[in-house]
């Protein structure tokens, strides 16, 4: 009874140090910024009647503080895809901060140091360690280097950032523009158009701006564990038409990371990808310019290149005969000794094929092998009697047994 009585008390314990651990390492001011405020205003729609007009206007404010995040955050200053012009990079740091996301600057660091160190533990959000730190762990659990005070991630330039004018500004500015985008806003909204103030925080402001967070960490989770990789598997990223309706397009990630620069992420005309519209109808009314774009050439060899890599998977699964380099060599006597003892060997293309088990399968019958028994049966299966279908040729590879030495007098 002691010795479980220690047992239990030793595991009790256990239990109670790695929960404090936990607690410990919580990022505790972001915990409850994504975590808390969200659940508590979830909580509150028991008593506070969530109206009509207040879902509509919450989700399209997502919408719209989602598309400056990705068109704004990601592909205009973390990869320099268009240029902008200031009313326009104005906006997207002022909604952008609404979305409550952190600054462009540490946006862009930390997903600059993704891309370049992607996978890796110098990637913050690297699906290396897990779906739940790729999605939303690397955040809670935000540490710094103690040695350099900083995040313990691979360095990265952002020169560019730092002397950004607007960077800069929002960056000063970003809390204040954090309450007044994310929460004052879609209150005021729903408040003075149809007196529901408390609806309009609660489901425009806290909820919405919970859904479109969780939309941007699905970029980083999601679509680096489901979908394909029709352009390269050296890493995680992967594309899929469902993600890419959840992200706003971002979904198409294997093309993302292959080809960072390109303006699009959904490539194809077909693809949804609502930021890259954005960004063209920006573009038409001369908001926008210098959208970039892959050249399509090598977008086709990557694409390219990846089927062939799929058909060697397949084909590395599928009984193609022995290549004919790794046949044994047989003599020419060898095989017409071997024939006339009753092997069914026949030479065909320079290779001993042992067709005893297809004599009586033939189409033509079994006399058409029979005769050809002992003999370089290649003009016969090639046209001179028959052409024989490129079926009938990949049938006969796989009854190969050896390669008949090349300088050997054949009939």
């Amino acid at each position: 009874m002691s010795y479980v009585s220690d047992m239990n008390h030793t595991l009790s314990t256990t239990s109670k140090s790695s929960v404090v651990t936990i607690l410990r390492s919580l990022n505790w001011p972001k915990t409850i910024f994504l975590v808390g405020i969200p659940l508590a205003a979830t909580i509150s729609l028991h008593w506070i009647p969530l109206r009509k007009e207040t879902f509509w206007v919450g989700l399209a404010y997502a919408y719209i503080r989602a598309l400056t995040v990705t068109a704004g955050y990601h592909r205009l200053w973390a990869h320099r895809s268009y240029l902008a012009s200031t009313p326009l990079k104005i906006i997207f740091a002022i909604i952008g901060a609404g979305a409550g996301q952190d600054t462009i600057k540490k946006w862009c660091r930390d997903h600059r140091a993704h891309h370049r160190y992607v996978d890796t533990d110098k990637d913050p959000y690297s699906m290396s360690k897990g779906f739940f730190h790729a999605h939303i762990g690397w955040v809670l659990f935000e540490q710094s280097d103690p040695v350099r005070g900083v995040l313990a991630t691979g360095r990265v330039d952002i020169s560019d950032l730092r002397s950004d004018p607007v960077v800069i500004w929002q960056r000063k500015y970003y809390l204040i523009l954090l309450f007044l985008a994310g929460y004052l806003a879609p209150t005021l909204y729903c408040g003075l158009l149809y007196d529901d103030y408390l609806g309009g925080f609660v489901f425009a402001g806290c909820i919405a701006t919970a859904l479109q967070q969780q939309g941007t960490f699905c970029v980083n989770s999601v679509a680096h564990w489901y979908g394909s990789q029709p352009y390269s598997t050296d890493k995680t990223p992967k594309d899929h038409p469902l993600t890419g309706l959840l992200t706003l397009g971002e979904g198409y990630h294997n093309f993302h990371h292959e080809f960072p620069i390109d303006y699009r992420n959904g490539v194809r005309w077909h693809d949804f990808d609502p930021t890259k519209w954005v960004i063209w109808l920006c573009a038409q009314f001369g908001l926008a310019t210098n959208l970039r774009r892959f050249p399509q050439n090598e977008i086709e060899k990557g694409r390219i290149q990846r089927r062939r890599e799929k058909l060697d998977e397949e084909s590395e699964k599928v009984d193609w005969g022995v290549p004919l380099e790794e046949l044994p060599v047989m003599e020419w006597e060898e095989f017409q000794q071997q024939a006339r003892t009753g092997c069914n060997l026949i030479v065909i293309r320079g290779a001993v094929h042992d067709v005893s088990a297809f004599v009586t399968e033939h189409p033509g019958g079994a006399a058409m092998i029979t005769g050809a028994i002992g003999k370089d049966a290649t003009e016969m299966f090639e046209g001179g009697v028959y052409g024989h279908s490129n079926a009938a040729s990949n049938l006969l590879d796989t009854m190969r047994i050896a390669a008949i030495k090349k300088e050997a007098n054949v009939e």
